[in-house]
């Protein structure tokens, strides 16, 4: 069953998902600044060998998609549980004022 949530309890959980996400982009943040610091400043880098015949470049770039993809699911999977985590307690809510 559905239960609606106040608008109290919409911003809480509004706020809780947004710092996470500013969070999570953060992170990424800083990972791509990398990538972009040695194209900038040390590009001969780009070219070294690393993993089976892969330059740095590409290595790295498929890295930055797959980290994303793994930042979204977390993302994702947090938001699930602050909203299942309301519910629930909004549930619980209810029962004790009803068996008032």
């Amino acid at each position: 069953m559905h239960v609606n949530n106040t608008s109290t309890e919409k911003e809480s959980l509004t706020k809780r998902k947004s710092i996470l996400g500013i969070r999570l982009f953060f992170i990424y943040l800083i990972c791509y600044a990398g990538f972009v610091l040695i194209g900038v400043f040390q590009y001969e880098l780009l070219a070294f060998q690393v993993l089976g015949g892969l330059n740095l470049a590409l290595a790295y770039g498929i890295g930055l998609i797959i980290f994303a993809v793994i930042l979204g699911v977390v993302y994702n999977y947090y938001c699930t549980k602050y909203e299942d985590e309301a519910e629930t307690e909004q549930s619980d809510e209810v029962e004790e004022g009803g068996a008032i």
